[in-house]
């Protein structure tokens, strides 16, 4: 069966002026969250110098880089994203001291380091906010969005908070509610106020200073709302299962003014050659948010969102729609891709038809070749290159706001941030000496680092297989890519940079398959699971030739 051929693309970056400052273009950069990767003071939580002491792991796997969800000081009530200062690290973590010896060692194994920056909201126990709620009037008066009751004395707006109920709270001393797209206490910077914005880039200099190679930007359409504080309209359809889905998110957030704050952003990182950064955007609109904040020469360099994280099924139409969404266009962003987060179930749980698939390690290899052989740059979740399925965490050890306030309609983000297995046989998989702050799944403990090390069959050995096998393949990294046609659940695609054509093969599916193409000549480059050509794909078999 011949292949047809759609939306041939070359991004043809090849400068060899561009190969430092665009590394983060195609890389392979590995999440860590601090509180469940590595406990080394004994605490049940993680924290940096676990973090430091497993750095040899991250790095015998291949990728980039690492980014590291929230460390600064909090008082944890959304587990970092609620910050009480932008500049220092939790005790809970460590010590700035710790920061900087793991940014040392971390750069020593030739490993970037990307952090998280939160700046549409702090905590309400930040300085910033101590100050604003005072007094109507003063320096940092207008610094959070404050608002009148109605005549009723009910909230200024409709707006609906994320985490359940209005997205308003009275505050008594100043006699006004504040915004809050989140919890109660994580309240809305008024990222309008040029003063508010001067601040968080000086917040930024201080880590791009210490050395960091990137941030991370959490919730950036959040970052600004309706001045005029406009009810949002109903939505079209019912979206999902709490009172924020019944609304179209109109004006709560996503103002115009957005890429013109990301403008001065990327200019504070122009200013550190080789540094990058990368959005997180969600919501109904979050294709054209993304590819708006990654526009040209001025916006932020990539941008990913939750298309794969909120997909429910697996298929070669989501894969496809996906990526083609972001073509090789003049002014078009580059994209990132992640099929694994802390804020959603992982991967081989969420796209297994039955248990049987959620427990192969076929499924699992093959998610991780998958996702590294798309255009765009990747992000590995911790746990990932174990293939770790969802973890049960009983309702009692439950420690999400989202899922306590939302139980049962929804599982909260528990199950996907539950400890880093390292040591089958060690009390809690090797990750703390005491009880940790959530529970070590027995699924995982059967699955951790110390049982994969030496098996050559591996989630683990084959992810480093292929992490090798790409970095010699320029096509694999920054080429182009189309799709050819191929009855699901296959998927099929070429990657072509300079002049070299990789063909991509995946059977996407736990049963043989007809291969989608005939007169493949010549051995396959890499393969996974059994695939080589012929009359069957093998299930979850994998081919680049």
């Amino acid at each position: 069966m011949a292949l047809a051929q759609h939306n041939k693309s070359d991004n043809g970056v090849n400068q060899a002026a561009q190969a430092d400052t665009d590394w983060w273009r195609g890389a392979v950069i590995y999440q860590v969250y601090p509180r469940s990767f590595m406990d080394a003071s004994g605490d049940g939580v993680g924290d940096l110098k676990g973090i430091t002491d497993k750095l040899d792991h991250i790095a015998s796997l291949g990728v980039d880089g690492i980014w590291l969800s929230p460390f600064f000081t909090s008082p944890m009530k959304d587990f970092g994203y609620d910050v009480a200062d932008f500049c220092d690290v939790d005790p809970i973590f460590g010590t700035l001291a710790d920061f900087d010896a793991l940014l040392a060692r971390a750069h020593a194994l030739g490993l970037k380091v990307i952090i998280d920056q939160v700046y549409s909201h702090t905590s309400d126990q930040h300085p910033w906010f101590q100050e604003s709620r005072k007094a109507r009037t003063g320096d940092k008066a207008d610094w959070y969005v404050w608002a009148d009751a109605k005549a009723d004395g009910g909230p200024p707006s409709n707006w609906m908070s994320v985490f359940m109920g209005s997205s308003w709270t009275w505050d008594e001393g100043r006699g006004q509610y504040y915004l809050h797209n989140f919890l109660e206490s994580q309240p809305d910077l008024n990222v309008h106020n040029p003063d508010v914005q001067d601040a968080l880039l000086e917040a930024g200099r201080f880590w791009l200073d210490r050395g960091v190679d990137g941030f991370r930007m959490d919730a950036v359409n959040f970052m600004m709302h309706d001045p005029e504080l406009r009810d949002n309209p109903k939505a079209y359809e019912y979206r999902g299962d709490k009172p924020f889905d019944l609304q179209e998110h109109l004006y709560n957030q996503s103002h115009a003014d957005i890429p013109k704050f990301l403008e001065r952003v990327r200019a504070l990182m122009n200013e550190y050659p080789g540094t990058f950064t990368v959005a997180e955007v969600g919501g109904e609109r979050a294709l054209e948010e993304m590819q708006l904040f990654t526009r040209g020469e001025t916006g932020l360099n990539t941008a990913y969102s939750f298309e794969f994280l909120e997909a429910d099924t697996l298929s070669a139409k989501v894969i496809r729609e996906a990526v083609e969404a972001w073509p090789d266009a003049p002014g078009m962003g580059w994209p990132s891709f992640t099929f694994s987060n802390h804020d959603r179930p992982r991967a081989v749980s969420r796209w297994a038809t039955e248990t049987a698939i959620e427990d192969n390690p076929a499924f699992a290899k093959m998610l991780n070749m998958l996702i590294l052989s798309l255009r765009g740059s990747v992000c590995l979740y911790q746990g990932e290159e174990l293939g770790l399925p969802q973890a049960h965490v009983p309702f009692e050890r439950l420690t999400d706001p989202e899922a306590i306030a939302n139980w049962p309609s929804t599982l909260g983000r528990d199950g996907t941030r539950t400890p880093m297995p390292w040591e089958a046989n060690a009390d809690h998989a090797g990750f703390s000496s005491h009880e940790p702050w959530l529970p070590v799944d027995p699924r995982h403990a059967a699955r951790a680092v110390s049982v994969q090390e030496g098996d050559e069959a591996s989630v683990l050995n084959a992810l480093r297989a292929f992490l090798k096998y790409r970095k010699g393949e320029p096509a694999l990294i920054k080429g182009g890519i189309r799709f050819l046609e191929a009855p699901e659940p296959v998927l099929a695609f070429e990657r072509t940079h300079e002049g070299e054509t990789l063909m991509c093969v995946f059977n996407l599916s736990g049963k043989p398959q007809d291969w989608p193409v005939a007169g493949v000549s010549g051995g396959a480059r890499f393969s996974l699971n059994g695939a080589a050509p012929g009359e069957r794909l093998p299930a979850f078999g994998a081919c680049i030739f």
